[in-house]
């Protein structure tokens, strides 16, 4: 995939990770506005019903403090993904969130799992590791990036803290990284320079001709002379001709 196609800013970019932090915002201001606890519609592991917080438990969160550590994650590496991973954004974020429910149903808790974080691991995840496979600079600056914005996140795989879903975490990290691996033909090739090519011969390099076999500077280049040679029509002068005529008058005594 070319470079240009792929790392290229458009209004999606912003918009499409800023339209998802709004919804989630305005389902909680629902919640809290009108009495209702949607809590019930998060994944609850094994159960035929629980299977419907699949689809819905990533725009449900407990409180005010869960949505906004959510919601700023979640829009950074949303819109890294949709600037360097336009083709396959929409893929990854679909698939991220029916994968890591999916995974979250079988190996989770009796109790109800809700919220982003699951989606927020399998952007992190995905990140990190398409960067580590893609060797490419710009994508490897942005895995970095990630550990250092997030790193400290991978700590809550495990069971560190009560009342969090830390299998909705590891089931993130699992599908990110399964992604990285199964989308690795969409990574974007490095440029290559005319000297990289394997059709790349020195004899025709311009930039060569400017250096003797010992390296040494050539401040003149022969250039071949043209067979083609233009002749100039010969200039012809413009004469210009003036006549005086004067009239001279005859004193009268």
């Amino acid at each position: 995939m070319n470079n240009q196609e792929q790392f290229k800013y458009t209004t999606g970019v912003v918009g499409y990770p800023i339209a998802f932090v709004l919804l989630i915002w305005i389902i909680f201001w629902f919640e809290v506005r009108f009495g209702y606890r949607f809590n019930d519609l998060g994944v609850y592991p094994r159960t035929l019903e629980g299977l419907k917080g699949v689809i819905f438990s990533p725009f449900v969160h407990s409180s005010l403090e869960h949505l906004y550590h959510n919601s700023i994650p979640l829009l950074v590496l949303s819109m890294a993904l949709f600037y360097f991973y336009r083709p396959i954004a929409w893929k990854v974020i679909g698939y991220g969130i029916l994968l890591s429910g999916l995974l979250t149903w079988c190996i989770g808790r009796p109790s109800y799992h809700i919220g982003a974080s699951g989606l927020i691991y399998v952007l992190m995840s995905f990140i990190l590791f398409k960067g580590v496979f893609a060797k490419h600079f710009r994508l490897i600056a942005l895995s970095l990036l990630v550990v250092f914005l997030y790193g400290s996140m991978i700590w809550y795989v495990f069971p560190v803290k009560e009342n969090m879903s830390w299998e909705g975490h590891l089931s993130g990290l699992i599908v990110g990284l399964l992604f990285a691996i199964v989308f690795r033909k969409y990574i974007a090739k490095p440029k290559k320079y005319e000297w990289e090519r394997d059709d790349y011969n020195e004899e025709d390099d311009p930039f060569l001709k400017h250096f003797d076999e010992n390296g040494n500077f050539i401040e003149a280049v022969e250039v071949e002379e043209q067979e083609d040679v233009i002749e100039e029509k010969p200039k012809t002068k413009r004469v210009i001709k003036v006549t005086y005529h004067f009239n001279k008058k005859k004193d009268n005594n």
